[in-house]
């Protein structure tokens, strides 16, 4: 008897991947589609661990798939749907060809629609499985609801984006979920702790819209995108609204802006969105109200016990830090960041009326006990509140306190706004600022220092002026110790005595430590647990190293340049100094 055995690649990673070619064939579909659908499905090209044995021993570099998962786009109902999808485009093509326009508009009257509601469900069975994935989510949308009528971008996503990203905005207020906030070049950074999970988005600035080529960017993939996350924030929009005890769709159109104009003028969409933050929703049922439920920690000495119990303190008292703080916005200043970052720590806020709508009180009220401004000077003030820079709103949050306003000040030279995501701080370069910041003996050692370096810079005779004050004082010190002396030699004496009555001498080894010799041993032993790497291990490890070095390396050369700024910028100072007393 022969054994027949198994053909060449009919098991192993010959049989468990498929190129998208041999998939487009299996499921029938065109390439635009069958990339629609895995969009939609969340399926991504796999990389197998021996690419000649998944290509069944062809050369190149081809885009690979897992056979479960083209068996699992099979049983998809959506397929047929976007069958559907192609058959109305020809017959709407041969009735405009043909120029029937009953039948166009037959139809078009029938047009096919595709829901991704199960789709949805499927994906995330649990509402924290969406809040997890909610990321890129949100960046999109609200991408998407900046942009203005495009030919390639349904003009309906647009409206949507700008609807749903309203409303999760009124969530975030009234759940009070919002964390954090950094200013960059790419836009706002919102974090916001909802459920236990942490969500982090960026909001483009609003700039005017330059449209980009389509070459740059495929805006079709990002529609497809787009299609999903919006029935997904629909979903999610509902169940905050509910857990929070609100009415949803909530109402946060404005009287007297005009919804087609919206669609159309960016600005006229900024004015509507922040006009909408100030409206307070509408709870389901007055009568229940939502506790919050503080954090209990057990009674121990541990040290971690304690910082956890520090962290819920400073965290629940982030959530009111605006609480008693009534704001008056000026017309420079970016409104829609510092209305939803003010009302989601409990403030209160206000702007122009008779620029933009929404406004709850004048400029004149003299409740106000923070006004925002981005000018070097105002020719009409009060005396009754600050003029802060918009930085202020946003460092105070990160901070997780109200931090004093002297720095912030109208025209004063604004601290380094950092980033609070920056958590980890192994092989980082960390400025001098935030480790200001974090540790406070640090700030003060270098005030002392920089005091030191003042007072060393100063005139030659002011030194001498110094010197003989020195020398004053110094010779009545010495008159002073001289009297002091003859009493203390006294006490001296009897103190001696008492401590030789105490004295005992104990037999003891003298232990030598070699410090060259035990980091000679540490090295040694070092090299040894190197020398015990697998072999198939050792090439991670070797780039792990080169890492590690190229890390040391950039953090030399940032310190360095840092080094040089002081220096250059002391000097220059110096020069200014000796400048202003000539």
């Amino acid at each position: 008897m022969v054994a027949i055995g198994k053909k060449k690649y009919q098991s192993g990673e010959g049989a468990q991947f498929l190129t998208r070619k041999a998939a487009l064939k299996k499921l029938q579909l065109s390439l635009k589609d069958f990339r629609k659908l895995c969009i939609l499905k969340g399926i991504y090209p796999r990389e197998p661990r021996n690419r000649k044995r998944a290509q069944k021993g062809k050369s190149g570099i081809k885009t690979l798939y897992h056979v479960k998962d083209i068996q699992f786009l099979l049983h998809e109902p959506i397929i047929w749907k976007l069958r559907e999808y192609k058959i109305f485009s020809r017959k709407v093509g041969r009735a405009k060809a043909m120029k029937d326009f009953a039948a166009m508009k037959r139809y078009l009257a029938n047009h096919p629609t595709l829901k991704l509601d199960h789709i949805v469900k499927e994906r995330y069975p649990t509402f924290i499985d969406a809040l997890r994935d909610l990321d890129d989510c949100l960046t999109l949308c609200f991408l998407f609801s900046t942009f203005p009528s495009l030919a390639h971008i349904p003009r309906d996503q647009s409206v949507l984006c700008r609807k749903l990203t309203s409303e999760f905005m009124h969530a975030v207020i009234a759940g009070k979920a919002l964390r954090k906030v950094f200013v960059s070049i790419k836009g706002y950074y919102y974090q916001a702790e909802i459920k236990g999970q942490t969500i982090t988005w960026i909001v483009p600035h609003n700039f005017s819209f330059e449209p980009q080529s389509r070459a740059e960017v495929d805006f079709k993939v990002m529609s497809t995108f787009v299609e999903f996350y919006i029935v997904m924030l629909g979903f999610v929009n509902y169940r905050l609204y509910h857990q929070l005890n609100l009415f949803y769709p909530p109402k946060l159109t404005v009287s007297g802006i005009d919804s087609e104009k919206v669609l159309v003028d960016e600005e006229a969409y900024v004015d509507e969105r922040v006009a909408a933050l100030s409206i307070p929703l509408v709870p389901m049922d007055s009568s229940v109200e939502i506790e919050e439920v503080a954090d209990e920690f057990p009674v121990t000495d541990h040290e971690d016990a304690e910082k956890m119990r520090i962290e819920a303190e400073k965290k629940r008292n982030l959530k009111t830090l605006f609480k008693d703080l009534k704001f008056y916005i000026n017309r420079e200043v970016p409104r829609q960041e510092l209305v939803f970052s003010i009302l989601a720590f409990g403030g209160k806020v206000s702007w122009d009326k008779l620029l933009f709508v929404g406004a709850t009180y004048d400029e004149n009220d003299e409740s106000i006990t923070h006004q925002i401004v981005d000018r070097p000077s105002m020719e009409k003030r009060f005396l009754s509140r600050y003029y802060v820079q918009p930085q202020w709103v946003f460092d105070s949050i990160n901070a997780m306190e109200l931090l004093p306003v002297e720095e912030y000040l109208m025209g004063a030279i604004l601290p380094p706004h950092l980033s609070p995501f920056n958590n980890q701080f192994d092989q980082t370069y960390i400025p001098p600022e935030e480790r200001a910041m974090r540790d406070p003996s640090y700030k003060m050692a270098n005030w002392q220092d920089e005091e030191e370096d003042d007072d060393d810079d100063g005139d030659d005779d002011n030194d001498e002026e110094d010197k003989a004050e020195e020398e004053e004082k110094e010779s009545e010190k010495e008159e002073v110790m001289e009297e002091e002396q003859d009493d203390n030699e006294e006490d001296k004496e009897k103190l001696r005595m008492k401590k030789k009555k105490k004295m005992q001498v104990k037999p003891g080894e003298v232990v030598k430590e070699d410090p060259w010799a035990k980091a000679k041993q540490e090295k040694q032993e070092f090299r040894l647990r190197e020398k015990m790497i697998p072999r198939k291990h050792k090439g991670l490890y070797k780039s792990m190293v080169a890492g590690r070095e190229k890390r040391a390396k950039e953090i030399w050369l940032l310190k360095k340049k840092r080094r040089i700024h002081d220096e250059e910028e002391k000097k220059s100072k110096k020069e200014a100094r000796k400048a202003k007393k000539a």
